[in-house]
């Protein structure tokens, strides 16, 4: 497998430009804080941003977790014919992560100040430092699970290289645990409510009675007792109000839902909805 790393001290733009360096250099993966990812998809690993403390955010970014290496490990020996991009803050870093993952030597190094002019790095660190705010360089879509509850922005990028070839990125902006100031606290409450107005825009559904919420390991599981209405299909009505539920949750909490479950408790003719 050949080895490229892209060196760069922390806030000044290494995952804005990853996208880029990967495309000029016609390269398959990248790994970038914990992530394996490859094209607009991760594939495996963990996001380091996602770390309570910049201790634990470096150690995921290092691959210290036996599992989180092997999984990462297990891909890449799979696909030993393929190119990876390794960014890192040092090239001690890059290397670490090389001999970790029992990847060859680096075959080339990418500085960012080789790719990025004086006044870029300047933006980038003055975005880390006075808002926090680091680039993943995938859709928000594929990371919504690893940053459940966090504020995602998402921005498209025309990438170019010389022989005019062009492709559209897309990136997405969060701000990590360790970058906060206090928390931001949806209640369960909330949530309920959202549900029970989900229901009301589901034909064929007549109230919720009750739902629980449960947090689970990458966002939360909801289950709703309910009242049907007499002359629709229950399995029809059920699956709507799950797509209606999971839409409106995510949308206006961005909490990731893992799963809806629908329990239709009873079923009701000549009702109403209040």
């Amino acid at each position: 497998m050949k080895v490229y790393a892209l060196v760069g001290k922390s806030g000044t733009g290494k995952s804005h430009r990853a996208m880029k360096v990967a495309f000029e250099k016609d390269i398959d993966y990248i790994i970038d804080d914990g992530l394996l990812i490859e094209g607009t998809k991760k594939i495996a690993g963990s996001s380091a941003k996602r770390e309570n403390t910049k201790i634990a955010a470096v150690k995921r970014a290092l691959f210290f977790n036996d599992n989180h290496r092997e999984e990462v490990v297990k891909v890449l020996k799979k696909n030993f014919d393929k190119t990876i991009l390794i960014i890192g803050t040092s090239i001690k870093m890059v290397e670490n992560i090389t001999e970790t993952l029992e990847l060859t030597k680096i075959d080339e190094f990418v500085f960012i100040e080789d790719i990025s002019s004086k006044e870029e790095i300047e933006k980038a660190l003055s975005e880390r430092g006075d808002h926090g705010k680091h680039v993943i360089p995938l859709p928000a879509m594929e990371i919504k699970s690893d940053f459940s509850g966090y504020f995602l922005d998402t921005f498209k990028t025309v990438l170019r290289r010389k022989d005019n070839r062009i492709k559209i990125g897309e990136k997405s902006v969060v701000r990590p645990t360790y970058s906060y100031i206090g928390n931001f606290v949806i209640f369960n409450r909330t949530i309920i409510q959202i549900i029970e107005g989900a229901s009301f825009e589901t034909n064929g559904i007549v109230k919720i009675i009750k739902s629980k919420i449960r947090k689970v390991e990458n966002g939360i599981f909801i289950e709703s007792d309910v009242v049907s209405e007499y002359g629709y299909n229950v399995l029809e009505v059920a699956e709507r109000l799950q797509n209606t539920i999971k839409s409106r949750v995510e949308y206006m909490s961005n909490i990731n839902v893992t799963a809806v479950n629908i329990v239709v408790r009873h079923v009701k003719t000549n009702v109403t909805k209040n």
